[in-house]
C-alpha cells in the first residue's frame, strides 16, 4: 500500500497519526460472570524457550500453554510443515493444552525429534503463535583416541598444554587435575585460560609430573570425562635443589635462568578483536610468559575501566558480567617484568540481539471505536518490523480485507472497528543476531450494560458528613451513567452532588433531606441497566454528659458519668477503657445505662477511665483520671480536680539582671497546689517557644527571677496539684532586659588536625540564652607550646578555625573568650592541640615468633623510635592471613585480619589468638597513629601445631526402617590435623530416661554405619566426634525420628484432650495402624494397633467368591504354580556352571544380602562393605559403589581401560543365573564380565573415559566399533569425587 501511494502516501499517514482521535482501550472488569460470558482470541501463557537443550535420558515436554474463549485448539508445524501428532505413537498431546510430551518408553532415539517446532492456538477470533523452538538433543561425547609424548622443555620456558575437550551441546566445563583427583594449583604463573589449556608463564623444576590431565565436565549428563594425562619433564642445566622453603624469592633454587622479556601466550600478535552482544558475559584474556613472570595491567583507551569490570584469574581476565553499548571500544593488557614490558590491544564491539522498547498489549474496543498496537524495538543492527495477522503476513492472501486497518511501520491503526475484526496480530522484530515475537489481540467486544455491584444497598452515613454511593457497572460501547433520587427529576450533578467517571455519586455533606432512594441508570445502543441505592440520614452519636477527673478516698466508691444522646434507630454499645487496656467488669465493678461504679476503691483502681460509644456507623469517647487519696476526711466528701490556672501577673522591682513576679493563686478545686512552674518565651532568637525558667513551691505568690541580660522577656505560670497540672496563665507582660559582655565561656575547646599541614580548632557555641548582646563573635589565640613564641589570634562568628602551614602533629597551646556590642567575656583555660598526622617513617623490625600453639602464637619485635610515627602513637597493628592448610588437598581462606597491640615498653611482646590448627600463616607489623599506618615490617612464616578437628560437615539419619537405622556423616570442613578415625557414641533415650552409652569407632576413611535395633520402638541418641592425634573434636549430636511411618501411606496425628474420640474422614477398605503417644514425650506410647474400615457396600453388589467359574479358575492358576515350583527346584538341584574368567572374578560369599534399595553387597575376604553397595576388584584398581546398582548392566571406563558387571534385582541371589556349590563357594558364571566392557581379551581400552555407565549388553563386534560413543550415564562416581 505504502509503495503504490510514494511520498503522498506517507504524509496522510503522518497526518493522520498527529490528528489522530483515539477512543481509550477498554478495561473489563474482572467480574466472573463478565469473564466467563466474555469471547476473546487466544493468549498463549506458556512456552518453551527458544534454544531448547533436552536430555536424552528423559521424556522430551515441549510446553505450548494458552487460554481464550472458546478454549483454544493447538496445532504444530516442525521444521515449517505441519507435524501430525495423532501419527506417532511416541508423541502425545495434553487435554486442553498443546504441550507435547514425546515418550521413549518403547523405543526410538531422542535425536530423530530434533528440529524446529512452533505451536499455533486458535478459536473462532484468531490464532496466536509461539516462538520458533529449536528442539536439541544434549551430547557428551568421549575423548578421541590419541598417544601423548612425553613434553619436554627447558626450565624458564613458556609451555601450553592443550585440552581441547570433545565439542559437547551445550559445551562442557574444563578443569586441570593430577592423578590423585587434586586440582592443578594455579597462581600468577601457572593458570588455564579461557579455552581450557594450561599456560605456563615459565616452567619451574618442580612441575616435572607425570599426571596433567584435562577433566572435561557435561552438566546435562551429569558426567566428567578425563584426558590421558600429560607427562612434563623440565630440563635444568644445573642439579635440582629446591630452596624454596628458604627463601620463596627464588622460586629456581639458586640456579640460574635467563631472565626473559614478556612474550604474550594468548592472544597472540599486538592486537585483536571481540564482539559481544548486549547482556551477555565478556571475557578478555591476556596470558605472557617471561622470566621472571610478568605481572598484567589493564587499561581502556579515553577513560578509566568503570565499576563494572572484574579482574580474575590473577589479573590475566576481564570480566564484565552484563554488556552494554558503553563498554565497547579499545582495551589494552601490559604484561611487564623487571626486563621489559608489552601490550596487546583488543577490539570490543558490541552488538545488540532486538529488545523491546514498546511490545504491543491487547486491545479490546467497542464497535466504531478506533485503537492502534504499536510494537518498537531497538538492537543493533536497527531490527526489522513484520506484521502478522492470526499468523500469517498481514498482507498475505489468506488474510482477510480490512478497511479499517492502515499499517504505518512499526504501528497499526485501527479506525471504526466493526463486529468480526477480532483478531491476533504477531509483531517480529528481527535482525542477523535474534528475533522477538510478541501476540496482541484485538477484540471487539458489544455487550449491554451491566451492574457490577450489590443489589438494592442500603448506606447510612452520620449527618453533615461526607458519602459516597457506588454504582459500578460495565458495557460495551461505555454506557452514559446517570443518577435520579426518589426516581423524580433530571440528573444529578451539580451542587452539592458530583458524579464521578467510575458511576459513584458523591453527596458532599449529607443533610437530613438528602434521605430517599437513588437511583443509577446506564444506557449505550444496545440497552439500559440501573440499580438503586437507600441513603439513610442519621443523627451523630454524642456523649452529653462525660466523666469527670475525680479524687476517692480508699475504701469509698468512685463513680463516672457517661450520658449518651444518639440516632434512635442506631444501635449502641457502651465499653469502658482503664488506662488504654479493656475493663474487666466483674462482680464489684457496676456498669448501667449511664454511669460506671466502682465500690469499695484500693490503689490498684488508680487510672484513667475511658467511656467509648460506638453504633455501626460512628462512635464518641470521653476520659477521665481516678486519683485515690488516704485522707478520707476531705476526699470522701468533697471532690477534686486539677486547679485553676493563676490569675492577675505582674512584674515589679526590675533590675538589671532580676526581676519580680506575683501572681494570685486559683481555685484548687480541694487538692492543694504543690508546685508552680514559671515559663519564659523570648522573641529574638525562638519566638513563640514557651521554655520552663524556674519551679517553686506550692505556698508562694511572689518569686525572683534570675535573667539573663540582652533578652526580651514575657511569662507564664502553671499551677500543680495531685490531680495534675492547670491550663497556663495568661502572659505577662514584656521586659526587655539590657546587654552585657558575654558572661559564658565557650565550651568543648580542642585543636586536631585534619590533614598533616594543618590544625582544626573548634568549640560549642554558646547559647542564645548566654550571647547577653548583639554581634557575638569568637576570639582565638594558639602559639607553639615550649617555643616561646608570640600568640597568633583570630576574630571569628563561627564555632571553628582552621590554622594552615603547620609542622606535622606538633602541640599549641589555645585559648579562646567570646566578644560582643558590650565588651569582652571570659577567657578560657589553655588547652594543648596537635596538629595533623602524617604516615609514620619506620617499620617495626625483627618481628619473629615463638611457643606456637594450635590456636596461639606469641609475637615479639623491636619498637620504632617515637619521632617516625609522626603522628599520635595508636598500636602495632599484626596483619595475619592463613597460605594454607598442612592437610593435603584442603582450601582455604586467605583474607587478612588485624589485631593490634598497645605497648611502649623496649622489648614488646603479644599473642596472637583464634588461630586456625595445623595451618601455614603469615604475618606482618606495622605501625599505626589515628589516621595513618607505617610501612610493613619483615613478613614471617609460621605453622600452627595439630588440633581438635571440628564437628562433621554433616550427620544425618537418611533411612529409618522397622528394624534398621542408617547413619551417614561427612569428614569436617576443618580437620585441624590428619584424620585418624571417628568415634561414635550412642544411647537409648525414652522420655527423660537414657540408657547406658555404647561406642563404635571408625577409621577415617568410614562414614556410614547401620544399627540393627533389638526393637522397632527403641530410640537413639547419638555423638559423633571426628579424631586427630590430639584428641576428640567438637561433638554432632542428632536423635533418631519419632516414629517409623510404617508402609508407603501418611501419617496423622490428632490431639486428644480425654477418650474416648471419633476418628473422621477415613477412606472405605484401607488398612489403619493406631498408637497413642504422649505430647511431652513422643517415644513414650502405646502398642500398635492395626485395624481395617469396612468396603461400601451395595445390596446390588455379587459376591465374586460365592461365583462357581472363579473357585474354578483359581484351582487352575494353584495348579499351574505347583507344576512350575517343581520344575524350578529340579532345574536348581542339578547345579548348573556359569564360568567367568579368573582374572576379572570376584568370589562372592555363601549368602550375599539384599539391601533394601534392591542391591546386593559384594565381599572378599579381605573386604566387608556394608550394605547398598557393589565392589569389584582387579590388581590395583578399586571401585565401589554406594547405592547406585540399579538392575541393570554397567560400565566404568579408565584411560587405561574399562570394566563392566551387573546387579541384579532378585531376591537373595549372589548373581542371576549362579548358584552356590556344595561346599558354600560361588560356582563360576558363564555370563563374563568381559561381555560386557569393551576390552574383548580383559585387557583395558584406551578410549581416555572414566565415567561409570549404565548400558544394555553388546555384541563385542558392535562395542568395539562404537568407541566414540556417548556416555550417557545418570550416576558418574567419578564426578562425585571432584
Amino acid at each position: 500500500m505504502l509503495a503504490q501511494g510514494g511520498p503522498w502516501a506517507l504524509s496522510v499517514i503522518s497526518l493522520v497519526l498527529l490528528l489522530w482521535q483515539e477512543v481509550s482501550a477498554i478495561d473489563v472488569p474482572l467480574d466472573s460472570k463478565i469473564q466467563q460470558d466474555l469471547k476473546q482470541p487466544p493468549t498463549i501463557m506458556k512456552q518453551s524457550l527458544k534454544d531448547y537443550i533436552v536430555d536424552p535420558r528423559d521424556n522430551i515436554i515441549i510446553e505450548c500453554e494458552a487460554k481464550g474463549n472458546p478454549v483454544p485448539t493447538f496445532l504444530w508445524q516442525r521444521n515449517g510443515k505441519f507435524f501430525n501428532v495423532g501419527k506417532d505413537p511416541r508423541v502425545t498431546m495434553r487435554k486442553r493444552s498443546g504441550t507435547l510430551e514425546i515418550s521413549f518408553r518403547s523405543g526410538g532415539r531422542p535425536e530423530d525429534y530434533e528440529g524446529e517446532y512452533q505451536c499455533f492456538a486458535s478459536n473462532n477470533f484468531g490464532t496466536a503463535l509461539t516462538n520458533k523452538i529449536l528442539l536439541r538433543v544434549s551430547k557428551s561425547p568421549l575423548w578421541p583416541k590419541e598417544v601423548l609424548e612425553p613434553v619436554v622443555v627447558g626450565e624458564g620456558s613458556p609451555l601450553v598444554l592443550a585440552c581441547n575437550p570433545p565439542p559437547g551441546l551445550p559445551p562442557p566445563l574444563t578443569f586441570w587435575m593430577d592423578s590423585a583427583m587434586m586440582p592443578i594449583t594455579q597462581d600468577k604463573r601457572v593458570s588455564m585460560g579461557l579455552n581450557g589449556d594450561l599456560y605456563f608463564s615459565n616452567v619451574l623444576a618442580k612441575d616435572s609430573h607425570t599426571d596433567y590431565s584435562c577433566n572435561a565436565r557435561f552438566l546435562f549428563t551429569h558426567t566428567i570425562q578425563q584426558k590421558n594425562p600429560f607427562t612434563l619433564k623440565v630440563q635444568t642445566k644445573e642439579p635440582y635443589n629446591d630452596t624454596s622453603s628458604v627463601n620463596s624469592t627464588d622460586p629456581y633454587g639458586g640456579r640460574k635462568v635467563a631472565e626473559t622479556t614478556p612474550n604474550f601466550l594468548s592472544p597472540t600478535g599486538t592486537d585483536s578483536s571481540r564482539m559481544v552482544m548486549r547482556g551477555e558475559k565478556l571475557k578478555l584474556e591476556c596470558i605472557a610468559s617471561g622470566v621472571p613472570t610478568p605481572s598484567i595491567k589493564w587499561f581502556k583507551k579515553g577513560g578509566d575501566l568503570n565499576q563494572k569490570v572484574k579482574l580474575d584469574n590473577f589479573n590475566k581476565t576481564l570480566r564484565i558480567d552484563s554488556v552494554s553499548e558503553e563498554d565497547a571500544g579499545e582495551y589494552m593488557c601490559m604484561a611487564n617484568n623487571q626486563i621489559g614490558s608489552i601490550r596487546h590491544s583488543i577490539y570490543v564491539q558490541v552488538k545488540a540481539a532486538p529488545y523491546w522498547l514498546d511490545q504491543p498489549s491487547n486491545l479490546v474496543l467497542a464497535p466504531d471505536e478506533n485503537g492502534r498496537l504499536v510494537c518498537r524495538a531497538n538492537g543493533n543492527p536497527k531490527p526489522h518490523i513484520q506484521w502478522l495477522v492470526n499468523g500469517g503476513p498481514i498482507n498475505s492472501n489468506r488474510s482477510l480485507p480490512n478497511p479499517s486497518r492502515t499499517v504505518a511501520g512499526d504501528t497499526i491503526m485501527f479506525r471504526s472497528v466493526q463486529i468480526g475484526s477480532s483478531a491476533v496480530y504477531q509483531c517480529n522484530a528481527s535482525n542477523d543476531h535474534g528475533y522477538l515475537l510478541a501476540n496482541a489481540f484485538i477484540s471487539i467486544l458489544d455487550m449491554a450494560p451491566r451492574m457490577l455491584g450489590p443489589k438494592n444497598q442500603l448506606i447510612k452515613v452520620i449527618e453533615n458528613n461526607r458519602t459516597f454511593l457506588d454504582c459500578p457497572y460495565f458495557g460495551s460501547p461505555l454506557p452514559v451513567l446517570r443518577w435520579f433520587k426518589n426516581g423524580q427529576g433530571s440528573g444529578l450533578d451539580g451542587g452539592h452532588y458530583r458524579v464521578y467517571i467510575n458511576g459513584t455519586l458523591e453527596i458532599k455533606r449529607a443533610r437530613a433531606e438528602d434521605q430517599g432512594t437513588y437511583t443509577c441508570v446506564a444506557t449505550n445502543i444496545l440497552g439500559t441497566e440501573e440499580n438503586q441505592v437507600r441513603l439513610e440520614v442519621k443523627e451523630p452519636t454524642r456523649i452529653v454528659r462525660a466523666p469527670e477527673h475525680q479524687s476517692a478516698t480508699r475504701g469509698t466508691m468512685a463513680r463516672f458519668d457517661c450520658r449518651v444522646k444518639s440516632d434512635l434507630t442506631l444501635p449502641i454499645t457502651v465499653t469502658w477503657l482503664k488506662d488504654d487496656k479493656p475493663l474487666s467488669l466483674g462482680s464489684r465493678l457496676k456498669k448501667d445505662e449511664d454511669s460506671l461504679s466502682i465500690p469499695n476503691v484500693h490503689e490498684g483502681d488508680e487510672g484513667t477511665y475511658t467511656c467509648t460509644v460506638k453504633t455501626e456507623i460512628d462512635q464518641d469517647t470521653a476520659s477521665a483520671r481516678l486519683t485515690v487519696t488516704e485522707d478520707a476526711s476531705l476526699s470522701s466528701v468533697l471532690p477534686t480536680d486539677r486547679p485553676d490556672s493563676p490569675m492577675d501577673l505582674e512584674l515589679s522591682d526590675a533590675k538589671e539582671r532580676n526581676i519580680r513576679l506575683t501572681w494570685i493563686h486559683g481555685d484548687d478545686h480541694n487538692s492543694p497546689v504543690t508546685l508552680f512552674v514559671v515559663q519564659f518565651e523570648e522573641d529574638r532568637w525562638e519566638s513563640g517557644k514557651w521554655q520552663n525558667l524556674s519551679s517553686y513551691p506550692g505556698d508562694v505568690s511572689t518569686v525572683i527571677l534570675e535573667l539573663s541580660p540582652f533578652v526580651n522577656y514575657q511569662f507564664r505560670v502553671i499551677a500543680v496539684n495531685s490531680v495534675g497540672q492547670s491550663r497556663p496563665s495568661l502572659p505577662s507582660q514584656r521586659y526587655q532586659t539590657s546587654g552585657a559582655p558575654p558572661d559564658a565561656i565557650p565550651r568543648g575547646l580542642k585543636g586536631w588536625g585534619t590533614k598533616k599541614n594543618n590544625m582544626e580548632i573548634s568549640w560549642e557555641p554558646l547559647l542564645d540564652t548566654e550571647r547577653n548582646g548583639p554581634n557575638l563573635h569568637y576570639s582565638v589565640w594558639w602559639r607553639r607550646k615550649d617555643t616561646g613564641e608570640e600568640w597568633s589570634n583570630v576574630t571569628t562568628v563561627g564555632a571553628k578555625h582552621i590554622v594552615h602551614d603547620t609542622e606535622t602533629y606538633v602541640p599549641y597551646e589555645i585559648k579562646l573568650r567570646a566578644v560582643n556590642d558590650f565588651g569582652l567575656g571570659g577567657e578560657s583555660n589553655i588547652i594543648i592541640g596537635y596538629s595533623g598526622e602524617d604516615k609514620p617513617t619506620a617499620p617495626p623490625t625483627d618481628l619473629r615468633v615463638s611457643k606456637i600453639d594450635s590456636t596461639k602464637v606469641n609475637v615479639h619485635w623491636t619498637p620504632v623510635d617515637p619521632s617516625t610515627v609522626l603522628g599520635e602513637f595508636k598500636e602495632y597493628r599484626v596483619y595475619y592471613w592463613r597460605e594454607g592448610s598442612m592437610v593435603k588437598g584442603l582450601r582455604v581462606n586467605k583474607e587478612k585480619k588485624t589485631k593490634g597491640f598497645y605497648s611502649t615498653v623496649a622489648q614488646p611482646t603479644g599473642i596472637l589468638t583464634d588461630l586456625q590448627p595445623y595451618s601455614h600463616y603469615r604475618i606482618y607489623m606495622v605501625v599505626a597513629n589515628n589516621r595513618y599506618e607505617g610501612p610493613p615490617s619483615n613478613h614471617v612464616e609460621f605453622r600452627t601445631k595439630e588440633g581438635v578437628p571440628e564437628a562433621p560437615k554433616f550427620f544425618k539419619i537418611i533411612q529409618r526402617s522397622t528394624d534398621v537405622i542408617h547413619l551417614e556423616w561427612d569428614k569436617p570442613l576443618e580437620p585441624n590435623g590428619i584424620l585418624i578415625g571417628y568415634k561414635l557414641n550412642y544411647q537409648t533415650v525414652n522420655g527423660s530416661r537414657v540408657g547406658l552409652m555404647q561406642m563404635q569407632s571408625f577409621l577415617p576413611n568410614v562414614t556410614t554405619y547401620t544399627l540393627r535395633l533389638p526393637e522397632r520402638a527403641i530410640r537413639y541418641k547419638f555423638y559423633l566426634a571426628a579424631l586427630t592425634q590430639v584428641g576428640a573434636g567438637e561433638v554432632y549430636a542428632e536423635e533418631s525420628p519419632h516414629f517409623t511411618n510404617e508402609g508407603n501411606g501418611s501419617m496423622s496425628s490428632v490431639p486428644v484432650n480425654q477418650p474416648p474420640i471419633k476418628l473422621a474422614g477415613l477412606i472405605e477398605g484401607a488398612k489403619y495402624h493406631l498408637r497413642v503417644y504422649s505430647n511431652e514425650y513422643h517415644s513414650i506410647s502405646s502398642n500398635v494397633v492395626t485395624f481395617e474400615t469396612s468396603a461400601a457396600y451395595s445390596k446390588d453388589q455379587v459376591d465374586i467368591a460365592t461365583q462357581g467359574w472363579f473357585i474354578g479358575l483359581m484351582c487352575a492358576i494353584a495348579l499351574i504354580i505347583l507344576i512350575l515350583l517343581i520344575v524350578c527346584f529340579i532345574k536348581r538341584s542339578r547345579g548348573g556352571k556359569y564360568p567367568v574368567r579368573e582374572k576379572k572374578d570376584l568370589p562372592l560369599d555363601a549368602v550375599d544380602q539384599k539391601g533394601e534399595d534392591g542391591s546386593f553387597d559384594y565381599q572378599n575376604e579381605n573386604e566387608n562393605e556394608n550394605e547398598n553397595s557393589c565392589s569389584f576388584k582387579r590388581g590395583m584398581a578399586y571401585v565401589k559403589l554406594t547405592r547406585l546398582c540399579f538392575p541393570t548392566r554397567w560400565r566404568f571406563h579408565f584411560p587405561y581401560g574399562s570394566y563392566g558387571g551387573f546387579c541384579s534385582d532378585e531376591d537373595n541371589k549372589p548373581l542371576q543365573g549362579s548358584q552356590n556349590s556344595l561346599d558354600g563357594g560361588v560356582k563360576e558364571s558363564d555370563d563374563s564380565l568381559v561381555d560386557y566392557g569393551e576390552g574383548g581379551d580383559g585387557q583395558f581400552n584406551e578410549d581416555g573415559s572414566f565415567i561409570g555407565q549404565y548400558t544394555v549388553k553388546k555384541d563385542k563386534d558392535e562395542t568395539e566399533g562404537n568407541e566414540s560413543s556417548e556416555a550417557t550415564s545418570p550416576v558418574n562416581a567419578i564426578y562425585s569425587l571432584a
